[in-house]
Parts: C-alpha cells; structure tokens; sequence
C-alpha cells in the first residue's frame, strides 16, 4: 500500500512560526512601548506564548471563535479585559505587521517539496483558519504546491480528532493509508494521525518533544525534512517497523 499523497500541517513545519512570532512579538513591544514593564524581553515572550497556547487551546475545544481567541489573547497579555472587539483587533493588527516581516520558510522545505514534487500529491490540515493560512502559503510562494488546503475554523473540527485527518483524506478522494501526514507536534500531529489511519511522520527539530514519546506503528520520527522521501517512497504497509523512537 503505497503512499500517495502527503498532507502538511504549516506553522513550525513548513514556516518557521515560533522564531517569527519572537521576532515579531518583540519588536512589536518595543514599538509599543511595552518593555519595561518586564524584567526581560524573554520573559515577556514567554509571556506571550503561554497566553497564546492557552487561548488557543481553547479554540481548538471549540469554546471560542478563531478572531476571539486573538482578541482574548490581547485581552489577558494587556490585562485588560475591558477591550473593546475593535481596540483589540486593532492592537493584534500591529503585530501582525512585525510578525508578517520576520516570515521565513525552514531551509529544508523547498528541497523536499521539488523532491516530491512529481511522485505525490499535496496539501495542507492546519487548525488556523483558512485566511489566515492561504495568505501564509501565498506570501512564502507556496500557494500553488497544495492542491487543497483544509483548516479547523472551517471545517469546524480540530487535530488531533480523527475527523480532521479524514476530511483532508476525504477531499484527496484517498483512504488514510494512502495519505502522510506531516507535522511538529507529536500528540496532535503525530498521534492524531497515526490514530486516524494516516501514515504519521513527526519532525521533530531540535528534539523539543522527545521524552515521552511512544512507538506505535505508522508512526516515523524525522529530524529534517530530508529524511521525508525515504519514508513516503518505501513500503509504509501497516506492521512495518516504525521509525518512530
């Protein structure tokens, strides 16, 4: 059963998000004067992050829309929660602006898309919003590699529920056996995948989220995307020794 198409999820995999979001987040403090109120800029983006990772945490449960959990999180990084809709749209607008110039691609994703790029099919499952990612994928030029790109504000479900990787093998008119799927986050990537049926492949950059991590079959672990062809071009059949450690 050989894989035929690999799907993409895009932020930390394709797109540097997390040195982006610093870069932009920092200068966006500086800009606004905001600074000094912490004992470091590191620590104001750590700041950042947790109220980030906790709203959208939200988002992804659905008790929040895609432009509330934004709003929200300025609300609560600002300590403000009296913020109008408009002010706070407002103030993620300006960040947008420093977050948007540090856009950067991870250096092995061109290579491994022109390698793939005539043997299999692609597209994207991101849990952002449809907007949001089709601008990404567009700015960075890489619109036109996906054929479909799927995102959970629309599809009104998340990774790692199994629906979301089966719609995506659903509009590829594949069955998920026939489908990679490749992200950065070994639960919601890498075992929302493999749970799913998909062929599962984590890359895990930097070793960020190794201890841990189980071994189920169908799952492959990968530090570069280099390591990629070699697993979607060999016998992926279910029972093969998983590369996943």
């Amino acid at each position: 059963m050989s894989v035929k198409a690999v799907v993409w999820d895009v932020d930390d995999t394709l797109f540097d998000y997390t040195t982006a979001d610093r870069a932009g987040m920092r200068d966006h403090l500086a800009a606004e004067g905001l600074l000094d109120g912490y004992e470091s800029a590191d620590h104001a983006l750590a700041h950042w992050r947790r109220i980030t990772d906790a709203q959208w945490a939200r988002f992804s449960a659905g008790e929040v829309t895609f432009e509330g959990q934004r709003r929200d999180r300025v609300r609560v990084f600002l300590g403000r929660p009296e913020l109008s809709d408009g002010e706070a749209d407002d103030w993620f607008r300006r960040y947008l602006g420093h977050y948007e110039a540090a856009w950067a691609l991870f250096p092995d994703v061109l290579p491994a898309l022109d390698a793939l790029a005539a043997s299999h099919r692609h597209a994207v499952l991101s849990n952002s919003s449809l907007h949001v990612q089709e601008h990404k994928l567009r700015t960075l030029g890489l619109r036109d590699r996906f054929e479909a790109v799927l995102c959970a504000a629309e599809l009104g479900v998340s990774k790692p529920e199994a629906r979301a990787f089966l719609a995506v093998c659903e509009a590829l008119r594949l069955r998920p056996h026939e489908v990679a799927y490749v992200g950065d986050h070994p639960e919601i990537d890498g075992r929302g995948a493999a749970e799913a049926g998909l062929v599962s492949v984590w890359i895990d950059r930097g070793g960020v989220y190794t201890a841990g991590a189980g071994a189920p079959t169908r799952r492959h672990r990968i530090a570069s995307l280099a390591e990629l062809p070699a697993i979607v071009t060999a016998d992926t059949r279910f029972g093969a020794p998983s590369t996943f450690g």
